[in-house]
């Protein structure tokens, strides 16, 4: 058999035993759920092993999504780290057989303290089951491998579990885009939503003014010097009257030549600017740009003169795209 073979075999067997828990799912999901949604404290997750890695990244996920919750280590508790949990909390404890001894040494723990617990288990008839408040049946009719032990379909299964409670969960909550962003202002999504103009634009010294009536000679010296594409003429009152582009001196030599350089500011003026606000997010101004063709955007004070700039390249190398 091939590796390719092998390989579609494996995912059929996989996607087999994911929609087999379709079927599974029952009033005890239900319950799960309803628990961890009432609890006033955090869902500690544990499991040992394989489960012990498939427990800390469903814990990762409900953290993520607005269910409070972290990965406690079944043997390290019951030397001592017992103690992060309250009775407030809920165990949420994954084992394949069910009979996993770490676990089943927490359950005198769990009942002297009235904390609830969620098992999810291959076999309901489990010790754990069934001294859980509630089993979730994460059971396998055969695992990938050609030995049928190695923890692969029944690793998937349990995986596909955690995100069903944790996407049940979330839209319980009514966790939104933003919420998620919130508990991810590293990844693009937050910089999407929480990164504004004046996080980014050019200010102060940086910013290239010239006179409407200077030479274009001497504009292209104060775009070239301050790398953002144009320069910004203010009339006398030091409102802004229009940009000089690169494109705009660029069209300017193809009509007049060498000549053009000669000329005044005023003449070649693009006298419409596109503006943003500095309260306006960075993505909004990157639509901006996108939709214009153009890579800078003039930003005004209150009182319509020059305050900032942002380049489409500080945008993008915040990964904002």
């Amino acid at each position: 058999m091939s590796s390719i073979e092998i390989a579609r075999k494996v995912l059929k067997t996989e996607a087999d035993a994911v929609a087999a828990l379709i079927g599974k799912l029952d009033e005890s999901f239900e319950n799960a759920v309803e628990i961890i949604y009432s609890c006033k404290g955090r869902v500690v997750v544990t499991g040992m092993g394989k489960s012990g890695l498939i427990g800390k990244k469903i814990a990762a996920t409900l953290a993520s999504t607005g269910t409070p919750a972290f990965f406690m280590h079944p043997a390290e508790a019951s030397h001592g780290d017992l103690g992060m949990v309250t009775s407030d909390d809920v165990i949420l404890g994954i084992s394949n057989s069910g009979e996993t001894e770490e676990i089943a040494q927490l359950v005198p723990f769990i009942k002297r303290f009235g904390v609830k617990f969620i098992s999810m288990t291959g076999n309901p008839e489990s010790t754990m089951s069934k001294s859980a408040d509630v089993n979730l049946d994460v059971s396998v009719s055969c695992e990938a491998c050609p030995m049928g032990i190695v923890p692969t379909a029944s690793t998937t299964a349990a995986v596909a579990m955690g995100d069903a409670i944790a996407v049940a969960l979330l839209t319980k909550r009514g966790f939104k885009e933003e919420d998620f962003a919130a508990f991810h202002p590293g990844g693009s999504l937050g910089k999407r939503l929480f990164i504004k103009v004046k996080d980014l634009m050019h200010t102060g010294a940086d910013l290239p003014l010239i006179s409407p009536h200077e030479s274009i000679a001497q504009a292209v010296i104060v775009i070239s010097s301050k790398r953002l594409g144009l320069a910004v003429a203010p009339d006398k009152g030091g409102k802004i009257s229009g940009v000089l582009t690169d494109g705009d001196i660029r069209r300017g030599l193809q009509k007049w030549g060498k000549d053009f350089f000669d000329m005044s500011v005023k003449d070649a003026l693009t006298k419409d600017p596109k503006l943003i606000d500095e309260e306006e997010l960075a993505a909004k101004a990157l639509a901006v740009m996108q939709q214009y063709s153009i890579t800078s955007l003039v930003v005004p004070d209150e009182t319509g003169r020059p305050k900032g700039i942002i380049h489409l390249h500080d945008i993008l190398k915040k990964g904002i795209a």
